[in-house]
């Protein structure tokens, strides 16, 4: 491929260039990562290291958010009130995938994040192999998406105009530009721009399903042994956060309420996830002990609801999950208390420092904190096929303990 990035950095006259520049330095800081894991093997946490943890913290830590942002907020926006034809169809198309591969990078950084901060320190050397080639992986393929695609369309359909009020939105997200340089009209129009776009956006996104179809003969008898297979097609195909799953409770007043927790075990019992007895989700589930799970793994297009009772764990099956937790998690879990407000992020962090200091290095797991499973009722196994004709087969426990397994049309 062609690099189109120039030699030296290009002033925000010409904010496409800027872009494509930002590409060039990720992909330095990229290489700087692939060359960390070697380095490390071979001498260990030394100054070079150490520095080169740091470089890479500091970009991504801040400089790719930016660069995320310009491209969200006023880049997209900005084709979506302008392309036509089939420049808007490719949008159309385009968009969804580059804001998902965002959030998606953000996801893997965090992983990364941790581990080059203890080699920053010196105080680890651990670096996943497999966190980086996910990492460096995601992002290569995007900006080769984004420069073969975004780039070269803002470059044929921006007018000048266009062109100096995205240099300027992206001086200001930088502090290098007053909020009064703006021009007021301007920045109205692109306000009116963007809340048009992204409204007809909303409506017109759709994706078409295709990867495999699900039939009853596909499925096992026990639901369960048919989750783990699944849920062990999605760490063979990396889905992002496989473990991840939106919990449903219900409140006072029959009030649902929704939030990503992480399930830590999952067997014939039941599903299994960790927090505090004190929270929100946890007050909701001793007034009413009926709750749903439900995991989407947009990679293989499939979903999986499951609704039933839950149940506290053991105190055992509680202390034996909090002892395998890291410590600064563990010190966490104690710090905070869940759901609850506080003032700001210094005091937050001030409670955290002060449980560090009396903790030690084995703090014992607070009474009101543990664990929770779901016992499941009903199981649905969902498989996104063309033209919204999905495949759904669903489990329903019955009185025995045994299931029975239906199609549901979708």
């Amino acid at each position: 491929m062609t690099s189109l990035l120039p030699d030296t950095a290009p002033d925000f006259s010409q904010p496409i260039a800027v872009l494509k520049h930002c590409h060039g330095r990720i992909r330095k800081q990229l290489s700087t990562l692939e060359k960390l894991l070697p380095h490390l093997a071979e001498h260990g946490v030394d100054k070079q290291a150490r520095d080169a943890a740091g470089a890479v913290l500091r970009y991504f830590d801040k400089a790719a958010h930016l660069h995320h942002d310009d491209e969200e907020q006023d880049l997209i926006p900005m084709l979506r009130a302008t392309a036509q034809g089939d420049d808007a169809a490719t949008l159309q198309a385009l968009a969804p995938t580059i804001v998902q591969d965002h959030n998606d990078m953000d996801a893997l950084w965090q992983d990364l994040h941790e581990q080059l901060t203890a080699i920053e320190a010196g105080t680890g050397t651990m670096l996943s192999s497999t966190a980086v080639e996910r990492f460096v992986a995601r992002y290569t393929a995007h900006m080769e998406r984004e420069e073969s695609t975004m780039a070269p369309m803002a470059m044929r359909l921006f007018s000048p105009e266009q062109m100096a009020q995205l240099g300027q939105a992206m001086q200001r997200r930088r502090g290098l530009l007053a909020p009064e340089a703006f021009d007021q009209p301007v920045a109205s129009a692109t306000t009116a721009a963007k809340t048009a776009g992204v409204g007809q956006a909303v409506a017109d996104l759709r994706q078409d399903y295709g990867q495999a179809s699900l039939n009853e003969d596909d499925v096992l008898d026990d639901p369960i042994a048919q989750f783990t297979t699944w849920f062990e097609q999605a760490l063979a195909a990396q889905v992002n956060e496989p473990n991840a799953m939106t919990l449903a409770t219900v409140g006072p007043g029959n009030r649902p309420s929704s939030r990503i927790v992480l399930i830590k075990q999952f067997d014939p019992r039941g599903f299994t996830w960790y927090t505090n007895y004190d929270s929100q989700k946890a007050q909701e589930l001793r007034g009413n002990n009926q709750a749903a799970l439900l995991f989407f793994w947009s990679e293989l297009e499939r979903q999986i609801r499951i609704e039933g009772r839950v149940e506290m764990t053991s105190s055992e099956e509680s202390d034996h999950y909090f002892r395998s937790r890291p410590l600064k998690s563990r010190v966490a879990a104690i710090a905070s208390q869940q759901s609850s407000p506080i003032a700001n992020r210094a005091a937050l962090e001030a409670n955290y420092d002060a449980v560090a200091q009396a903790a030690g290095d084995d703090p014992a797991r607070p009474d009101n904190w543990g664990g929770f499973r779901l016992v499941p009722e009903r199981i649905e196994f969902w498989q996104g096929r063309r033209s919204r004709f999905h495949d759904r087969i669903v489990y329903q426990r019955q009185p025995d303990g045994s299931w029975t397994r239906s199609r549901l049309q979708p």
